[in-house]
């Protein structure tokens, strides 16, 4: 028997997919930082959902329990045919829906590092939100992981997305790092350590809001928090930040070494 789900009306669809279809330009750095804040609050809440039940050890065993369900059913209406969503499953099936032609952005790539989340979320992130039991509450327990993981796969290769953005705005540095392999190099140009301490302050933030029991006089004042603050920030800081910088150097030195010098030249040109 399934318990009854707490669930919050603000995660009644923890799929979000980007608009990449109707708007003039979705890919400014505005825009696309815009999502990722949004991104915040969908995985603080799909950790919250995740944490009303206990860890349930025995389906992160082998063959114990199939993720096919949840994953194929939002295959079949197009979720993972959009440029910024990886299934942790295959092969897929056919969407019933016809395709849509997204906007191109991305340079061709096959960067994913969808294994290295499913490893950090089963050894070092559900271990720390939930309680170390078992409920039997094996089928909600899975698919919330599976909001959990897709939510924080968007979140981290979406990185892609702000490494093109940012490759375009200073091509030729991009193209001559990249010539020379220099990892640390690219990593430090795409660092903003103040925006990041702000990242984690942000954080901090609406874990602190979004876990309080609703009924709480002050915010701030709960006493029973449903995720525990720390590690929503810990997460980012540990986990988030570092692999999507991963990917997006890993993706900077395929884009600039692959760029012909006519492709960095007209771009140099299309910068106001």
């Amino acid at each position: 028997m399934v318990a009854e789900s707490n669930s919050l009306p603000l995660v009644s669809n923890l799929w979000n997919m980007s608009n990449f279809t109707d708007i003039d330009d979705p890919f400014t750095l505005d825009r696309l930082r815009s999502t990722l804040i949004r991104l915040e609050d969908t995985i603080i809440f799909a950790l919250i959902e995740r944490a009303q039940f206990a860890l349930n050890r025995s389906i992160y065993n082998t063959g114990s329990l199939e993720f096919d369900g949840p994953t194929g059913g939002k295959t079949r209406v197009r979720r993972y045919t959009s440029p910024d969503e990886y299934a942790f499953t295959s092969p897929l099936p056919e969407p019933i829906l016809p395709p849509v032609k997204f906007k191109q952005f991305l340079a061709d790539n096959d960067i994913n590092v969808n294994d290295k989340i499913m490893d950090i979320y089963v050894n070092s992130i559900v271990t720390e939100i939930c309680d170390d039991h078992d409920d039997d509450n094996y089928g909600s327990s899975a698919t919330k992981d599976i909001d959990c993981l897709q939510a924080l796969s968007r979140r981290i290769h979406y990185g892609k997305f702000i490494a093109e953005s940012k490759f375009r705005d200073a091509p030729h540095e991009y193209k001559r790092l990249a010539g020379m392999n220099d990892r640390d190099a690219i990593y430090e140009l795409l660092t903003n350590r103040t925006v990041e301490k702000k990242l984690l302050e942000r954080l901090r933030r609406k874990a602190l809001v979004y876990g309080q029991t609703l009924d709480q006089a002050e915010e701030g004042k709960s006493t029973h928090l449903r995720i525990p603050v720390q590690v929503v920030v810990e997460l980012y800081e540990r986990w988030v930040i570092p692999l999507t910088k991963e990917v997006e150097v890993d993706y900077l030195i395929e884009r600039g070494q692959k760029a012909t010098d006519e492709e960095i030249a007209a771009i140099a040109q299309q910068r106001p």
